[in-house]
């Protein structure tokens, strides 16, 4: 994406996103000579975004691959360059590099080696090449990327296992990074001045963001305020919202697909005689490849993709099919061009035409794949009993369709999805039904997953009942199961699920009309804190006030990451002609619930005799 589209919403995310590239290129400036660049694999798809393959090459890099224990490629240049993460497993991997490729003499030519770690280095790591012995032998950087933009109004730190981080780990790291990341984002995009928050992370991240406003006394930005309003929210308050099946287009893909860096990796061969699309100039590390895929952008540069990302999925075909009679009316225009003026402009069109027609062909193959891979996988049954659960009718007892599922040798993460909304449907199982469950996973998938159940029960999705009904009154209150709901045309935020309004995003809602404080016995209801706050702004800006018929910015901020379900509700308010609202999403990672669980499991492994 192009910095004139990233900065064509009211924050400028495309001038956030030149910072960044600004501060990896001047690290790649300052080590002399030809480059080989060596990837954490986590880090190619972020960086990416920041700086395409393209640009690198113009700043010394010739070559790149992907960290490996094997060792490094044989390669003739000045500098090695290693792009990591800061965990004590990657300089393991860097000091048996550097001690293999010194046992060996290398290429006979004089090495530097760096390490950038991104976005901060740590002492461990540090420690850890010093005992290795190879500290003396390298440089050592910091790029303090903390945000990358996957679209005009979305943000990601891509930290996919910041939530399990936090909830089994303790591990506070993401919420110092977010805090950097917001300050970051208010030095390019003004100071907000407002801050509301719920839930215990949120608050944390809060408190961290006014020690580090303290230290910057005297550098605070200048820049006249593009947002509004800030609104974190701790994804513990809402478990229950990442669970049902995402049913919006671009949710469907990432539940069936996986969406990556906005695209997505889908079967080539389905493609026919269609022209191979690329991802843009997307840095990709040299590897193997056994199956040919092809990987489709995802983001609203495309015309076609933004119209329909957010429809339910039962409305896709109806809106291609539209798109394909326009598409067809307008190559019928040649037929009607007779002056040499007529064909001059539908010349110029034809690039643009050609492009929606290509555009076309490739959704239509990708919606036709997100319907096979439906049919292929049993969702249909999926949806019955998790709106049979969302409906609150028998929520509470041991469902005979969820041991059906079992006995089919459905997927366990799938399973833990189901059983994991009736818990938080119920406020916790009573003490036999959650006693037959997990005999039930136990007995039918094995009992290495024992640890997998005590993780879930300290995470908060399996546990016992708690003799309250929380869902009952949130449910009441919110409105979040809506029983009829127009697909086609929604008229309320539930059609992202069909039934289920996101809590997190009614929440988001209600912020804005009637407001928290109207609401403060929900809130109350939820775990953690919430709170609100102003910041001050500079002076000389006060007077500056934004123009009545221009929508506000909110910022919505999650940690612990959300869903492309909760993303396209927030864009569904942002749409709508009766709010002068416009909504800016960040969050830790984009997550589903099936890879949400996935971080969360842990195999009990055998002794070793």
């Amino acid at each position: 994406m192009s910095r004139a589209h990233l900065n064509s919403g009211r924050a400028k995310i495309g001038d956030f996103r030149e910072m960044s590239r600004a501060n990896i290129l001047s690290i790649l400036d300052s080590i002399h000579g030809n480059k080989v660049l060596v990837w954490d694999e986590c880090l190619t798809g972020p960086v990416g975004l920041v700086a395409e393959y393209s640009v690198l090459k113009e700043h010394g890099v010739s070559r790149m691959f992907s960290m490996s224990a094997t060792g490094l490629p044989s390669v003739r240049v000045d500098s090695i360059v290693y792009i990591i993460r800061p965990n004590v497993e990657n300089c393991d991997i860097i000091a048996a590099n550097i001690r293999s490729e010194e046992r060996r003499g290398g290429s006979g030519l004089k090495m530097d080696y760096h390490i950038i770690f991104l976005p901060k280095k740590s002492l461990f790591c540090e420690k850890r090449l010093k005992e290795s012995g190879v500290y003396g032998s390298l440089t050592i950087y910091e790029l303090p990327i903390y945000l990358y933009p996957l679209d005009t109004d979305l943000l990601s730190m891509e930290l996919p296992d910041s939530f399990k981080e936090l909830t089994l780990e303790g591990d506070p790291t993401c919420i110092q990074y977010a805090a950097k990341a917001l300050m970051q984002l208010q030095m390019v995009c003004g100071i907000i001045p407002r801050i509301y928050g719920k839930g215990a992370a949120a608050d944390r991240l809060f408190r961290l963001m006014l020690r580090m406003k303290q230290e910057m006394v005297g550098f605070e930005s200048n820049i006249k305020p593009q947002i509004d309003s800030l609104v974190l929210i701790d994804r513990s308050i809402d478990l229950l919202s990442t669970l049902p099946t995402q049913l919006t287009y671009e949710g469907l893909i990432d539940e069936l697909f996986g969406i990556s860096q906005a695209s997505v990796k889908v079967p080539a061969d389905r493609f026919g005689g269609q022209q191979q699309q690329q991802a843009g100039d997307v840095p990709q590390p040299t590897a193997p490849s056994s199956t040919e895929m092809r990987q489709v952008p995802l983001n609203s540069s495309e015309e076609l993709y933004q119209d329909i990302r957010w429809l339910n999925f039962n409305a896709v075909g109806p809106s291609l099919s539209r798109k394909a009679r326009s598409i067809s009316a307008q190559f019928q225009e040649r037929h009607e061009a007779k002056t040499v003026r007529e064909m001059k402009e539908f010349v110029e069109k034809l690039p643009s035409m050609q492009a929606a027609k290509q555009s076309l062909g490739t959704h239509t193959t990708i919606a036709e794949m997100v319907k096979d891979k439906i049919t292929a996988e049993g969702l249909m049954d999926t949806l019955e009993v998790e709106q049979e659960i969302l409906s609150y009718v028998n929520s509470d007892r041991y469902l005979d369709s969820v041991e059906d599922l079992a006995c089919k040798d459905y997927p366990l993460t799938k399973l833990l999805r189901i059983i994991s909304m009736q818990s938080l449907v119920s406020s916790g199982l009573k003490p036999k039904v959650l006693d037959m469950y997990k005999k039930l996973v136990l007995q039918a998938y094995g009992y290495e997953h024992l640890l997998t159940l005590q993780n879930l029960e300290k995470a908060g999705f399996i546990t016992p009942h708690n003799g309250q009904k929380t869902f009952g009154t949130l449910r009441k209150r919110l409105n979040l199961i809506s029983d009829i709901v127009d697909e086609q045309n929604p008229t309320d935020i539930a059609y992202v699920h069909s039934v289920y309004a996101p809590l997190s995003v009614r929440l988001v809602q209600q912020l804005e009309k009637p407001g928290w404080r109207n609401i403060r016995d929900i809130l109350d209801i939820l775990p953690g804190t919430s709170f609100e706050d102003t910041q001050q702004i500079p002076t000389q800006l006060k007077n500056i006030s934004r123009p009545d018929d221009q929508p506000k910015v909110v910022l919505v901020m999650f940690v612990g990451g959300c869903t492309m379900a909760e993303i396209a509700a927030l864009r569904f308010l942002s749409q709508q002609e009766d709010k002068n609202v416009e909504y800016l999403i960040g969050t830790t990672s984009i997550i589903t619930g099936s890879n949400l669980l996935q971080s969360l499991q842990t195999d009990l492994q055998p002794p070793v005799f």
